[in-house]
């Protein structure tokens, strides 16, 4: 039996496509860390996911002038997708999971906004009156019941109400990404859609804070992380450029590439090491480190997640391989 062109192609594409992947969840998945220490040394939010949208916008910006090609009648034609993309999907989605990691631990609030797909499923269902398949109601229940150990209620132990809601905004604006991403009808790029989309993400964000609707104010003070025992202290501009080139700029070039190797299913499962990325840098640059009960609970929303996401219909699952996993990521 010959091994088909195809069948090379497709292992040499998984091959490549599984380390390209990985390293987009643990890029993605350092930026609320590093946002922390900045929101630590007096930043607001607003200032640290302005810079960083901004910063990954530049970055991108001559990346997404070639995938155009001349072709600017595409952006034209998609000024409404791309408006709500940048707006929401983008500005929005990141400006929350920032006001949530002010207030409580980066991975348990990126565990919230990473019930994304159970919101899609429900949104599914009531707009489309797709019904969902009993493995993702059973997958969603299992989330939801780790939700509840994870956010350790049952111990007594207060909530910070405030950052479980931004925490589920954030959750808002990642399932919208999906919906919107979802679009194959529009002829463009996932470079370009990526690109212009932070760029009226930083415009707006920027447009917001100039009129006093986002509270943004900075500093040029060091910044101190806690590693391992000790702490250390970095230049303001090394957390800046961490989360603007490596966290954004890099981890969407990182996931685009894989995912037209892998196709958006299996791009997607393993974007979940996104969160296993940011238990890490929280506990590495941060010393958060959840307990057992919260550990269990992480566990099962993971679980509950991967449920919902193999309860998807197959067509819906494999529509568009061009669709990257869920930024953050924040």
């Amino acid at each position: 039996m010959t091994t088909s062109a195809d069948d090379v192609h497709a292992r040499s594409g998984l091959r490549l496509g599984l380390p390209l992947a990985i390293g987009a969840a643990f890029a993605f998945g350092m930026s609320g860390a590093w946002a922390r220490g900045l929101i630590d040394a007096g930043w607001t939010p607003g200032a640290a996911v302005t810079v960083r949208i901004w910063v990954a916008s530049l970055v991108l910006l001559v990346p997404t002038i070639i995938a155009l090609r001349g072709c600017w009648r595409l952006l034209r034609r998609n000024i409404g997708l791309i408006a709500a993309y940048g707006l929401l999907a983008v500005a929005a989605t990141q400006l929350f999971y920032f006001q949530a990691v002010a207030v409580m631990d980066v991975g348990l609030a990126l565990l919230i906004e990473y019930t994304a797909p159970i919101a899609v499923v429900l949104w599914l269902w009531m707009r489309r009156g797709e019904k969902p398949t009993s493995r993702s109601i059973f997958g969603a229940a299992v989330a939801f019941v780790g939700l509840v150990l994870m956010l350790d209620v049952l111990s007594g132990r207060s909530v910070d109400v405030d950052g479980v809601l931004w925490a589920f905004g954030a959750m808002v604006g990642a399932a919208a990404y999906f919906l919107l991403s979802g679009k194959s009808d529009t002829g463009l790029p996932p470079i370009v859609l990526a690109g212009s989309g932070l760029i009226v993400g930083a415009v707006g964000l920027t447009v917001a804070g100039l009129i006093g609707i986002l509270p943004i104010a900075w500093n040029t003070d060091d910044v101190t992380y806690r590693f391992g025992p000790g702490y250390w202290s970095a230049p303001w501009f090394v957390p800046v450029l961490a989360i603007g080139i490596i966290a954004t700029a890099l981890a969407y070039v990182l996931g685009i590439t894989s995912t037209r190797m892998l196709g958006s299913r299996l791009a997607s499962f393993l974007a979940l090491a996104e969160v296993i990325a940011a238990l890490l840098f929280g506990w590495m640059l941060l010393g958060q480190l959840p307990n057992v009960l919260q550990a269990v609970g992480a566990g099962l929303v993971l679980v509950g997640v991967v449920l919902v996401k193999l309860g998807e219909p197959v067509a819906a699952a494999g529509a568009d391989p061009l669709v990257p996993p869920i930024p953050n990521g924040p």
